[in-house]
């Protein structure tokens, strides 16, 4: 047994792939992450820029679309899906064997809406019913726009892959969001046994902001904290998981056949080299929760990697780091607002540059 079907079978957690590439689909590699282990994938727009710049796999489908009179954006779009709706294809044994519990794949509505309620529901709602798959997830950013769009997302059954949470703040009220949409669903009569959710909580890009403003600040006391905000954070952000996900509000929902909205953990490859190149996997296994690596962090994760609960362990020392970092001058909410906008801007830039590149390719195919 691999260490990755360890984690589920010893552990519950689910192990996914973040990455999604036409050339993994063509050539078996991602037949052969889910044999070993992998329950589901995500992508994002960077992610999906580059499988499609790097590779010259999607040039005859995207020379044909250009051919049809199609947009560029829209050629994206189609290629973008197709390679969804192939990997929901490879993924979907799993999800009918967990019981619509694992299996999925993920795709994210356009950078440019993530300050846009309406526009972000409404482009949710096209992808669902573009791709009308059970074991779909629709990413949407937990941007302060996009926390009503969840709650209205849920509310009209629909499964959602909250996206871009870097702080305690805003994974409350994401939770918040996902209870109110089930409250709302049922109070229309619709059934929450059907839809699924899960929380994409980003770690190793806490660390690498933290670290930064510790080192800015300087002296013994604010040095010793390098490294340690991430975990602790993810795990107080458990704890919060676990505790919303419980007593009477809960229950009512969960007695309808509700499931809890699932902790992943997103981002968790080691940015620093000077910590454990599998700091973000063995610190952060429990059950009800989804771990989404790349194949880097795979790898060394089944080489020398430890199948141990942890992600609920030294919760008092975890409450104890957020204190001391608060104490040297390190505002936490601070960074999650910072790293939030960033990782926005950093979505919406690659795509811009991969609409760039594909406009280019399709300038070309028009000179010849």
């Amino acid at each position: 047994m691999t260490r990755l079907e360890r984690l589920y079978a010893e552990q519950r957690q689910s192990p996914w792939l973040d990455n999604l590439t036409r050339p993994y689909l063509r050539d078996g590699t991602l037949a052969g992450f889910v044999a070993g282990g992998i329950r589901g994938v995500t992508a994002n727009p960077t992610i999906l820029a580059k499988a499609i710049e790097g590779s010259d796999a999607y040039d005859a489908q995207f020379a044909a679309f250009i051919a049809q009179g199609y947009a560029v954006e829209d050629a994206y779009w189609e290629l973008a899906v197709q390679d969804v709706a192939d990997a929901l294809t490879v993924l979907r044994p799993v999800y009918d064997n967990s019981g619509g519990s694992d299996g999925f794949v993920s795709i994210e509505v356009a950078p440019e809406l993530a300050r846009d309620t309406d526009a972000t529901i409404a482009a949710a709602r096209q992808l669902h019913q573009r791709i009308s798959e059970p074991n779909l997830f629709v990413k949407v950013p937990a941007t302060a726009e996009g926390i009503p769009a969840i709650a209205a997302l849920i509310g009209a059954g629909l499964n959602i892959n909250v996206t871009l949470i870097f702080s305690l703040a805003r994974y409350a009220q994401v939770i918040d969001a996902y209870l109110h949409g089930l409250e709302a669903l049922t109070a229309r009569g619709g059934d929450v046994a059907t839809v699924r959710s899960v929380a994409s909580f980003f770690v190793s890009r806490v660390d690498t902001e933290v670290d930064q403003r510790l080192e800015q600040i300087g002296g013994q006391d604010a040095l010793a904290l390098r490294g340690r905000a991430a975990v602790a954070q993810a795990r107080l952000a458990y704890r919060l998981f676990r505790d919303r996900f419980s007593g009477q509000r809960w229950n009512e929902l969960a007695a309808l056949g509700a499931r809890p909205q699932l902790p992943l953990w997103a981002s968790t490859s080691t940015k620093n080299a000077d910590y454990p190149d599998t700091l973000y996997v063995d610190s952060l296994i429990g059950p009800d929760t989804v771990n989404t690596m790349a194949e880097a962090t795979i790898a060394a994760f089944e080489d020398h990697g430890t199948v141990s609960r942890s992600v609920d362990v030294d919760v008092e020392q975890a409450d104890r780091v957020m204190q001391d970092l608060a104490t040297v001058g390190v505002d936490m909410d601070e960074v999650g607002r910072t790293l939030e906008g960033r990782g926005v801007d950093g979505f919406h830039k690659s795509f811009a540059q991969l609409l760039n590149t594909l406009r280019d390719r399709a300038h070309e195919l028009a000179q010849h």
